[in-house]
């Protein structure tokens, strides 16, 4: 492995013999102590059911990225963040490599978070809890998407400009001539049916007449379903759901299916979940992918081919596994400091308080978005803050967007409404590519993005108290600071010149 690889997967066959000698010499080290290192339930249970399990184990180095995170240049501020992540982990992980290798072991390096991806038994992971340099062991189980709700009470017929792409208020930006150009959207999610009429003529891998997938599509699913294949070499949807938020996001077909709140944007894509099953290391491997794609055989990475901002219509929770907080807070945390923002969907579990419980919209550098209808009210599934599972007490959602009865793009050319704040998600995501179009110096300006599409939105209030915030302040944790405005929010500048907003 070379620190140009994002990934790496070493399978040796050995003997049992050897497994166990390399084992044993690791158990027997005089410098270790077996107990040290903590590991997820989940493991042990996977193990006592099965014999094996999947996890990931986190090692204690870190990368200072300190001077890289003040360099004022994007791309030089991503660069160096991305070398010293590297560095670091092919430093640190050298000599676990080296012990999973001679042991056979099958395991995948990551460097978005210094961890490796390992498939073992009971003695790898006691020879990996006894290890000085490991620091955490997480479980990596399999999480079913929460998946939308069809939306009986929206036609499928086209319905020239869609209702919700109308309200937040897109058309009048790109009445003013905005409409995305420049700007690249990213998204983990299902997979994406590329060549769809409404989203060939937006992939960034399409030049009107023939595709390149390389530094556009990345598959972080490695096993065949009957849909897709694993490590599919151009983009695949095995679901609807990521076709689906794609759509809300650039969707235009150039006659009345006009279902994107920025179709002049470009996007890139990444599978993170197989047949609607994620996993901890499956979302770890699109993250890093994303902020520096590579080509299709996962080398010769390329920062400058980041996205924008990433949108993320799923969750991770403690119910499926993710029962530690950080488990992704890093890799996360990494991404947001490199420049890019994360958009995350808040969860339908709603309408109770506290029910934003789930990685990533619990974090605090995640911009999470709750779900609003067509009369702006708050969907009945749309997650309430405040956020009580890490013991912060953080107010989410961060903001709010359309996400009942949402007309968007499905597989195999269709279209279908769905309900869900995977739905309400796509429209900040594109919101932010309008934003970067009108004004490319906010590319990386995270915090004055964030800022802009907060004091620019409709305030919206309600009767429901949750943290001791009342619903009728603002921001509360029903609906954050409100539901967006995409034409204040581009075009904030103007109105302090006198010019008039809209609704």
């Amino acid at each position: 492995m070379t620190n140009q690889s994002l990934l790496s997967t070493a399978v040796f066959a050995r003997s049992h013999a050897v497994i166990k000698l390399a084992l044993m010499t690791l158990l027997l080290a005089p410098a270790l102590t077996l107990a040290s290192v903590g590991v997820d339930p989940w493991v042990n249970d996977q193990l006592n059911r099965s014999g094996s399990a999947e996890f990931i184990v986190g090692l204690k180095a870190r990368a200072d990225l300190d001077s890289a995170r003040n360099e004022t240049d994007l791309l030089t501020r991503r660069t160096q963040m991305v070398e010293r992540l590297q560095q670091t982990a092919e430093a640190s992980q050298a000599g676990l490599r080296d012990f999973l290798d001679s042991a056979g072991v099958e395991y995948r390096s990551f460097w978005i978070t210094n961890a490796i991806w390992v498939r073992g038994d009971r003695q790898t992971l006691d020879a990996l809890r006894a290890r000085g340099d490991v620091e955490w062991i997480y479980a990596n189980p399999e999480v079913p998407l929460q998946m939308p709700t069809v939306a009986f009470d929206r036609p499928d017929a086209p319905d020239a400009i869609e209702w919700n792409i109308t309200l937040v208020g897109a058309p009048d930006v790109w009445a003013a001539g905005v409409t995305g150009e420049g700007a690249v959207i990213g998204g983990q999610d299902t997979g994406y049916d590329w060549d769809h009429p409404a989203l060939i003529n937006q992939y960034r891998g399409w030049n009107g007449a023939s595709a390149d997938h390389n530094y556009n599509w990345h598959d972080s699913i490695h096993v065949d379903n009957g849909l897709c294949s694993g490590d599919s070499t151009e983009p695949c949807d095995d679901n609807n759901h990521g076709t689906h938020t794609m759509g809300t996001m650039v969707g235009d077909d150039g006659g009345s299916n006009q279902i994107g709140v920025a179709p002049g944007a470009k996007w890139i894509g990444c599978r993170n979940m197989n047949a609607g099953n994620g996993t901890p290391a499956s979302y770890m491997e699109c993250f890093q992918w994303f902020i520096a794609p590579t080509d299709l055989n996962g080398e010769n990475p390329n920062p400058a081919m980041a996205p924008h901002v990433i949108n993320n219509s799923w969750a991770c929770p403690p119910s499926e596994g993710c029962a530690t907080p950080d488990m992704l807070r890093e890799t996360v945390n990494n991404v947001v400091n490199a420049g890019i923002l994360v958009v995350v969907s808040a969860g339908n579990e709603g309408s109770a308080c506290s029910t934003v419980a789930n990685q990533p919209a619990i974090y605090e550098l995640s911009f999470s978005v709750g779900s609003t209808t067509s009369s702006d009210t708050a969907s009945g599934f749309s997650s309430r803050g405040p956020v009580t599972v890490d013991g912060s007490n953080r107010m989410k959602p961060d903001i709010s967007a359309p996400g009942s009865g949402i007309r968007s793009s499905v597989r195999n050319g269709g279209y279908s409404s769905f309900n869900g704040t995977s739905m309400a998600a796509p429209h900040v995501a594109a919101l932010t590519a309008l934003m970067i179009s009108a004004d490319p110096s906010l590319a990386g300006q995270l915090d004055t993005i964030r800022e802009r599409i907060q004091n620019n939105a409709l305030d919206l209030t309600s009767a429901q108290t949750c943290g001791g915030v009342p619903g009728s302040a603002v921001p509360n944790n029903t609906f954050g600071h409100g539901r967006i405005r995409a034409y204040n929010s581009v075009f904030e500048e103007f109105f302090d010149q006198g010019f008039e907003s809209t609704p």
